[in-house]
């Protein structure tokens, strides 16, 4: 199963995120719930670099992803961040709303 912790602060605002597992929806290269989920989540960080710079600290190996959100001088570009990352938040929610057996979501404070 793929679990996804998204962390945030009491203004609701995402400062961290990490992914870890597999979801064994098929064998792999061939698991399109994985799939989905690496394109979601990589893609989101390098949307956030390249479309803000703001560049997250990160890490990856093969089943785990996070990112931690430094402070952001420019509140025009904490918003676009933000945006970004509540986009990826939606998409994996999609993701788990068909294929729920196989990715757990915990969006806390």
């Amino acid at each position: 199963m793929i679990r996804v912790k998204i962390m945030r602060k009491a203004d609701r605002s995402i400062e961290s995120f990490s992914i870890s597992g597999h979801a064994n929806y098929a064998k792999h290269g061939e698991d399109i719930v994985c799939a989905g989920v690496s394109a979601v989540t990589v893609g989101t960080v390098n949307s956030i670099e390249a479309l803000t710079g703001v560049v997250l600290d990160s890490k990856m190996k093969d089943g785990f992803l996070s990112g931690r959100l430094a402070s952001v001088d420019s509140e025009e570009t904490s918003a676009k961040v933000q945006l970004l990352l509540e986009s990826m938040v939606v998409m994996l929610n999609t993701i788990a709303g068909s294929y729920g057996t196989y990715i757990e979501i915990q969006d806390k404070k």
